[in-house]
């Protein structure tokens, strides 16, 4: 298929700027891929919608305050995302800047910290910072949550918690898994006390993920590759819901790719490292039954992956329903369930 059957309209009002004030107050659009048939829902609906013997698997992966800004000693603006931290003082970053620094360069960032650019990896900077406090530690005091690049504001304090699901736990994303945007604690236990088990794998979302498709065929598209990780514990539970009979529902793109990616050899097997799989029509899921997700980019990875779990005029017909009965889209915007 090509780049171009994944055009759709979307009319600038509907990208989602804010998050709403209650996390679980976002609608929700359900389609059923046998039928293509459409619901249109509210996210407090969700729980109805899962039965006692499916399993909900969550992405815990934490977003890092990933966004740096400073000045090269020639004065000239800089703005650095890191893409993955490599140990206390290195990373590799996509930076932002008039002209490109080249090797030896030196960035000036908030606090009298110093930045060494030491090589590149592409289109990547590799960096060194020079401090005897952690990158962790340096992020957390003077970052900035990487809010993707369709959300025109500057970062604010509310989205140093609302750009973060209430169970992130291992930190490495830049990006959030934002489909688990939507659950809030009472969400959380309202599923719980309905007897529906959970368990989590790991997937630090990189900035690849708002990256343009650059070629018109699909099969030409070099995919970014991210970290994952899938438990032992995560591997029984998806066994043991296989027995009884129940739904493997993957909890945003993310977790789907996680699960995906520790499936290739035809069933799911614990393991960790990078993936860069690309999943597109024609692609035969092993371990995913069901699918919540947040609405997707025009053109993207992940209206191809969705078209590819639900069938792509479904999916194309749902993102026309969505846009005429003017659904919130994106990160901080409304919820589809495909089922």
């Amino acid at each position: 298929m090509k780049k171009s059957d994944f055009y759709y309209p979307l009319p600038e009002e509907l990208i989602a700027q804010k998050p709403l004030p209650e996390r679980s107050a976002s609608r929700l659009l359900c389609l059923n891929k046998n039928n293509g048939e459409l619901d249109d829902r509210m996210f407090n609906d969700f729980a109805g919608l899962i039965d006692a013997k499916d399993l909900l698997v969550f992405n815990n992966t934490k977003v890092i305050p990933a966004r740096l800004f400073g000045r090269k000693t020639t004065g000239g603006k800089v703005e650095i995302l890191i893409e993955r931290v490599l140990d206390d003082h290195s990373a590799i970053a996509h930076m932002r800047a008039s002209k490109s620094p080249k090797a030896g360069a030196v960035i000036e960032l908030d606090g009298d910290i110093a930045c060494r650019v030491t090589g590149r990896e592409g289109d990547l900077f590799c960096l060194h910072f020079d401090t005897d406090e952690t990158l962790s530690s340096l992020l957390d005091r003077i970052g900035h949550m990487p809010l993707p690049p369709y959300i025109t504001r500057a970062d604010d304090e509310e989205d140093l918690s609302r750009y973060q699901t209430v169970f992130a736990r291992e930190a490495g994303a830049v990006a959030a898994p934002t489909a688990g945007l939507h659950f809030d604690q009472d969400m959380l236990d309202a599923l719980a006390q309905k007897g529906i088990a959970s368990t989590y794998v790991t997937l630090h979302v990189g900035s690849g993920t708002f990256q343009p498709v650059r070629v018109e065929n699909l099969s030409e598209h070099v995919m970014h590759k991210e970290y994952y990780s899938v438990s032992e514990d995560t591997v029984v539970a998806v066994q043991r819901t296989r027995q009884q009979g129940g739904r493997v529902v993957a909890i945003g793109t993310t977790a789907v790719r996680a699960l995906e990616s520790a499936s290739r050899n035809g069933e799911l097997q614990a393991g960790f490292g990078d993936t860069d799989l690309f999943i597109t029509p024609g692609y035969r899921f092993r371990t995913v039954d069901a699918m919540l997700t947040n609405f997707h980019l025009p053109e993207s990875t992940l209206l191809v992956l969705v078209a590819a779990f639900a069938g792509y005029e479904p999916i194309m017909n749902a993102y026309r329903h969505a846009v005429e009965e003017k659904y919130r889209f994106f990160s901080y915007g409304d919820a589809m369930f495909l089922y």
